[in-house]
């Protein structure tokens, strides 16, 4: 069961910049309590520690209980949280606990430079996984209208479910989709595993990151021959007949994709975030990427988990270069 409720997203998650991209879509003032989790410009480091990064994670023994009685499990790690004592996972000895504060905070205080300030920070799945975006402090627009903000993720978790990373991306400022630096290619990262004795090589992040403010040339490159890739009204049929093929025997799956295949069109056609650009590469993408962020099916998570987990895992990063190879290879036969 999911723990991000409004309450939850409206407490644990902080969104800076509003004044540049507006509110978040689950913001609620009612669920906020005394403090709102909206800042017009960055998020102070000091709030994030406070309000987000006050616990550490503990190492803790592990005890198992059976029909011989109570035992030390030798070889194993037990994770808990400081302040509640909440189990957030249990490892094997070689696990290395990678503290939110140092690996997100201090960490990457250390790749960037003086220009670049927290947009972003938040923690999901009971405090057991972390992110922290760092940006530039204004919003992109390319000639083509399309406007971004490009940003390093720094990502973590205790229970093993991501890896530490530090991943260039962007948000797309007119529907706050996440995308790839470059659609074509899973965005440039660094990633490091909870292993006893690991850490992080300062140069060698550098080098793998390259610097955060080169984004926005690559995307606006990316954006630009998107725009300039005529989609016409039979290639955008081909498109969802590769993307959603519509089965041909009766039933849920059929009744599923077309279903899909009508909210895809009405974006493509009708909707703000999407229609500026119909008849383009740029308004297949935008078609594809907000009704996977906004309105496709979700199951057993809230969405906002839902999305920002994909981001961190590097799983949109995947689906954004299936959409581009796609349409690729539908422009190709049409």
């Amino acid at each position: 069961m999911s723990k991000e409720t409004s309450k939850w997203l409206n407490t644990n998650v902080l969104i800076g910049f509003t004044d540049k991209r507006g509110h978040a879509w689950h913001y609620r003032a009612e669920d906020q309590g005394t403090e709102t989790n909206h800042y017009p410009g960055p998020i102070p480091i000091a709030d994030v520690k406070r309000r987000l990064f006050d616990w550490t994670a503990e190492p803790a023994r592990v005890l198992v209980e059976d029909r011989f009685g109570l035992r030390l499990a030798e070889h194993h790690l037990g994770v808990t949280a400081s302040d509640t004592g909440d189990i957030l996972a249990i490892h094997t000895d070689e696990y290395e606990i990678h503290q939110y504060s140092t690996w997100l905070l201090d960490n990457v205080a250390a790749l960037l430079d003086d220009g670049l300030t927290i947009g972003s920070a938040g923690l999901l799945r009971g405090r057991r996984q972390a992110w922290v975006s760092v940006e530039i402090p204004d919003n992109i627009i390319t000639p083509e209208g399309v406007e971004f903000r490009p940003n390093l993720l720094a990502c973590s978790s205790h229970d093993a479910s991501l890896k530490t990373r530090y991943k260039r991306v962007v948000t797309n400022v007119v529907c706050d989709n996440t995308m790839a630096a470059g659609l074509r290619e899973d965005g440039q990262e660094h990633a490091i595993i909870h292993k006893r004795n690991s850490t992080l090589q300062l140069l060698t992040a550098r080098e793998a990151l390259q610097i955060v403010h080169t984004i926005s040339d690559d995307f606006a490159a990316e954006v630009k021959k998107l725009c300039q890739t005529t989609v016409t009204d039979r290639a955008w049929k081909a498109f969802l007949d590769a993307h959603t093929p519509i089965p041909a025997e009766p039933g849920r799956a059929r009744t599923n994709a077309a279903n899909k295949r009508s909210a895809l069109t009405r974006l493509w056609t009708s909707d703000s975030r999407v229609s500026p650009w119909k008849n383009t590469g740029w308004g297949v993408v935008q078609a594809v990427n907000t009704h996977l962020h906004h309105e496709a099916v979700i199951r057993g998570a809230a969405r906002a988990e839902r999305n920002m987990t994909r981001v961190m895992r590097g799983e949109l990063a995947k689906h954004d270069r299936s959409i581009t190879a796609t349409l690729r290879k539908v422009l190709a036969a049409v």
